[in-house]
């Protein structure tokens, strides 16, 4: 029941994100938008990732981010091994593909890829400042996988949406996304939450960032 549980919240946290950025860049206006380069990019190596994996037994040895192995390299790779089975790594591409299209058309590529790698680097530092982990990794909780990243990106989508919208539904979907993460954390140690909450957090600072760069430039033109 624990395991179903687990993985219903996960699931829960990850649609209410991709909603979030659904709202944000429109529903209605998806067709018309261009290829999301950056998306289509990590979303091709991480299928890479899945085709290295099944052609050669030693790659999770090689790449992932054990702790207790040498090796730099083992941070970035083991982002895109995938150790939650069949339907794990279909899950963990599907929401990788979907979450880092949304955050293209927001926040644009170079951003994207940003916050993509601020969620490998950060949220292990983070925990081992905080205590909450014994060192770096995609998801300090877990050695390989792309969903700490994921759900790291996806929560900048929530905080735009916030900045977005004044409807109490739209915003009780927003503040949803760092609550439900939160609540995630202490109640089931599921890093997904955890970490959605530094995304979120992120986001937050570089909305504020942005608006506050562009706003001389408006001020110009008016």
């Amino acid at each position: 029941m624990g395991a179903i549980l687990f993985n219903v919240t996960t699931a829960a946290l990850m649609v209410m994100m991709v909603n979030c950025g659904l709202g944000v860049v429109g529903r209605d206006t998806l067709r018309g938008r261009p290829i999301p380069w950056a998306a289509v990019a990590l979303t091709a190596i991480a299928v890479g990732g899945v085709l290295l994996q099944l052609l050669w037994s030693g790659a999770m040895d090689a790449l992932d981010a054990d702790p207790a192995k040498s090796g730099w390299w083992r941070e970035f790779t083991s982002v895109f091994m995938q150790n939650g089975g069949l339907g794990g790594g279909l899950w963990n591409l599907a929401t990788l593909a979907a979450v880092a299209a949304l955050a293209q058309w927001y926040w644009g590529g170079p951003l994207t890829l940003g916050f993509f790698l601020a969620g490998i680097l950060l949220p292990g530092r983070i925990d081992s400042l905080l205590g909450f982990g014994d060192g770096p990794s995609t998801d300090p909780r877990n050695f390989a996988g792309s969903s700490g990243a994921t759900y790291f990106l996806g929560a900048t989508l929530a905080i735009a949406f916030l900045t977005r919208t004044r409807l109490p539904k739209e915003l009780a979907l927003a503040i949803g996304v760092p609550v439900l993460g939160l609540a995630m954390w202490l109640t089931q140690d599921n890093g997904h939450g955890l970490v959605a909450v530094y995304g979120f957090a992120l986001g937050a600072v570089a909305w504020a960032a942005r608006r506050r760069l562009t706003r001389p430039a408006a001020e110009q033109t008016a």
